[in-house]
This record gives C-alpha cells, sequence and structure tokens, in this order.
C-alpha cells in the first residue's frame, strides 16, 4: 500500500531562459539579455495634454509600469513631450518614455528635436511608416534620428496595419503554389516577414542589434503563439509581447493570460504589455497590475505579497472570510509603497486566508503566515500559523485587526 518503489524517478525541469540573449536599454531599463521580464504599458490621453497625460503616466509608474508608450501623432504631441519628461522628473517619477509614431514620425522627429531627445525609444510600425516609394525613405530617417539620438527602437508589426505590398506579394507567391497554405498562415508569415525585413533594413542604416526591440501582435490568441513562435525561431532579438485589442474585463485577462503564459513558459518574451480596455473613465493601471499578476503567479517576478485564498464552499456560507481575505488584501495593497522603502524582499512574503479546517491549517502552514477560520456556523476561532507553525489562536470580531499586528510584526521580524 505504501511502496513508492514502483514509481519513476522524478525528471527535473531544465531551468526556463529567456529567448533574447540581446539586451536592450531603454532608458535605465534593460530589455532583454536576461534581465527580468519588464511590465510596459500605454496612455489614453491626449499627449498635447500636458497635465493629464503627465498624471496618467505617474499612476501607470506608480502601479508598476516600467516602461510608459506615449501617442506622438502630431506637432502639439511632439511639443508638449519635453514638458511631459520635466513635469514627471519634478514629481520624481524618471519611467522611460516610449514615442508611438505612424505616418508622420519622421517629420515630427525631425521638427521637434527636444521630443527626439526626451523619448527613450521610437516604436515604429512597418505597416503605416509610409507607402510605395515613401515607405523606405521615411523608415530610413526615423533609424537615422534614433541612432543620432542614441535611441533604441521597436519595430511593431500589427496584423490591423500590415504592410499590403508585402501580404499581396506573398499571397501572390501562395496562389501560383502547387501546393498553397490557407491564407491565415500567409498572414503569420507577412508578420513575422515584415518584422524581420524591417530588423534587417535598420541594421544596414547603421541601428545596432542592441538597440532593436521586436514585436508582431495580433489579436487572436493562437495566432499569437504561433507568430511569436515563428519570430523567435527565426531571430534572436529581444522581443515584446502582447495580444492587441485584447477586450474589456475578463475577456481581455483571459485571453492576454492564456497567450502570453505560454510564449512566457517557453521562454519567449523581454518585455510584455496586457492592452486591456478600460471601463469608460476606467482605471487605466488594471493593465499593469494583470501584467504583474501573469509574471508572478508563473513564478518570472515578484511585485507584491501573495495571498491565497480558498474560494469558498458549502462549508464557508458566511461571509467572514470573504470580508477578511479582501480586507487582508486592500490591506497590503496599500502599504506595499511604504513597505517596500523600509522592508528589502518583502514582495516575496506568502500570505494564506483561509475558510475552514478541511484544507485550511494545512494551506496556511505552507504560508509564510497564515489564518485559518472554522466555516459557517462557527463562533469564528481562527489558528494562525508562522512558517509552518501553530502561533496563536484569535476569537472573535477583532480576528482582522489582529491578525494584520500580526502579519506586520512578521515582516518586521523577517524583513526588518
Amino acid at each position: 500500500m505504501n511502496d513508492v518503489s514502483c514509481l519513476p524517478t522524478p525528471i527535473e525541469a531544465a531551468p526556463l531562459k529567456r529567448h533574447s540573449t540581446v539586451g536592450v536599454m531603454v532608458g535605465g531599463v534593460k530589455v532583454g539579455g536576461g534581465a527580468p521580464i519588464v511590465v510596459q504599458s500605454m496612455t489614453n490621453t491626449d499627449t498635447a495634454d500636458i497635465e493629464a497625460t503627465v498624471k496618467q503616466v505617474a499612476a501607470l509608474a506608480r502601479a508598476g509600469s516600467e516602461l510608459v508608450r506615449i501617442t506622438v501623432d502630431r506637432d502639439e504631441a511632439a511639443a508638449a513631450v519635453p514638458h511631459i519628461r520635466e513635469k514627471l522628473l519634478q514629481r520624481g517619477v524618471d519611467v522611460p518614455l516610449v514615442g508611438d509614431f505612424h505616418y508622420i514620425g519622421h517629420t515630427l522627429l525631425k521638427d521637434h528635436p527636444a521630443c527626439a531627445e526626451a523619448l527613450d525609444k521610437y516604436r515604429i510600425n512597418p505597416g503605416n511608416v509610409g507607402f510605395k516609394d515613401k515607405r523606405d525613405r521615411q523608415f530610413s530617417a526615423i533609424v537615422e534620428l534614433a541612432i543620432k539620438h542614441n535611441k533604441a527602437v521597436r519595430i511593431g508589426a500589427n496584423w490591423g496595419s500590415l504592410d499590403q505590398e508585402l501580404l499581396t506579394h506573398l499571397m501572390d507567391i501562395n496562389a501560383a503554389s502547387a501546393d498553397p497554405i490557407e491564407a491565415r498562415a500567409v498572414l503569420r508569415e507577412a508578420m513575422v516577414q515584415s518584422a524581420l525585413l524591417s530588423a534587417e533594413r535598420a541594421t544596414e542604416i547603421g541601428l545596432a542589434k542592441d538597440r532593436i526591440i521586436l514585436s508582431a501582435k495580433v489579436s487572436g490568441v493562437q495566432d499569437l503563439i504561433a507568430v511569436y513562435r515563428m519570430l523567435a525561431k527565426r531571430s534572436d532579438y529581444a522581443i515584446h509581447l502582447g495580444l492587441t485589442e485584447a477586450g474589456m474585463g475578463s475577456k481581455g485577462i483571459v485571453a492576454s493570460s492564456a497567450a502570453l503564459g505560454v510564449l512566457l513558459q517557453e521562454g519567449i518574451g523581454d518585455t510584455i504589455r496586457v492592452s486591456l480596455t478600460p471601463e469608460p473613465n476606467g482605471d487605466r493601471t488594471v493593465e499593469v497590475k494583470v501584467a504583474q499578476e501573469i509574471l508572478q503567479t508563473m513564478g518570472f517576478r515578484t511585485f507584491v505579497p501573495l495571498v491565497a485564498a480558498c474560494p469558498g464552499c458549502g462549508r464557508t456560507t458566511s461571509t467572514v472570510f470573504q470580508e477578511l481575505a479582501r480586507d487582508i488584501q486592500d490591506w497590503i495593497s496599500t502599504s506595499m509603497p511604504e513597505w517596500k522603502t523600509r522592508y528589502v524582499g518583502v514582495e516575496n512574503l506568502n500570505v494564506a486566508v483561509m475558510g475552514c479546517i478541511v484544507n485550511g491549517p494545512g494551506e496556511s502552514k505552507h504560508a509564510d503566515i497564515g489564518i485559518s477560520l472554522p466555516g459557517t456556523g462557527e463562533t469564528p476561532t481562527a489558528p494562525v500559523f508562522i512558517d509552518g507553525q501553530k502561533a496563536a489562536t484569535l476569537r472573535g470580531p477583532t480576528i482582522a485587526a489582529e491578525f494584520k499586528v500580526m502579519v506586520a510584526e512578521y515582516i518586521e521580524k523577517r524583513f526588518g
């Protein structure tokens, strides 16, 4: 019954490695080359509105966005960029800024050298940097300005604005083939070629490989996985991951998590963005939190202490443990800015808030500090476990306050 001799020998999983061996410095942040996967986001303000943009960039940075992209679509926006940088620095916010350019980026960067200098990275979409004979000339102009100002460049192909000349060429070749593939596969190939051919052109102009980041963003999960696998297999550039137009709410979160999770597990991706559509006037920082949670849940990075809580069942029909779990989670989130300045490594803390006596004590023992409630219809009596050992039993209506005190004391003792 207890004989384990027939069990197979455990096989150790090979350590995961980041795809890109080439590191790209964007401001003071390293992307690729073995650096931790970087979280980035994008504002949805009118960049010409300096105060609104500064406010949102600062909020995104405080939430944990390590790169922030802003739209630079016209002269007023380009003229505002250096003032945005200045006001951010006055607030103590030194997050790298990425300029998102389309159609007239070459003109804006040339006409507004202060903007070109204030940005840390330029984002070029090969599909709309220019058309026909203008494309190469305008693409080259942006790359030359990046070289002049020593800036990184993200070459970001997007299937919503793919190079139609390239796509048509590949479709024609496929149609003439004796064994044509489906149109969707040709589209994927066009995405990859658009990114790689543009990167090749940039290096020919003189942009170093360690100044280039590639992306190939689509909105279908399986398409995204396929495209990035192809891109990773055929290059060693640093790669930005993101499911474009992911959507709102749970749909966007689930789709992004599914796509990015697969790729990150395969070692593909050096920086990520979760492109969520916020509710009207909603909180833009949600996309930053989701990106962080993807990386932390998968074990690639730690940002905040983890709070494990059971989902609830017929044994926990009261709301006591749910309220306690929410209270503790909110308290930790609001305390983190201060804790990070005082307690090195506090983001590695694991806390458990469990609802009943079935799995609760065991789960609580696995956490650094955990509490287990008795379940439904019983007087709240909750054992607290610290580093796997029972440390106290809390009772009555002040359980939450007392447990917070114990968590704070534990943090002080361990990380102080």
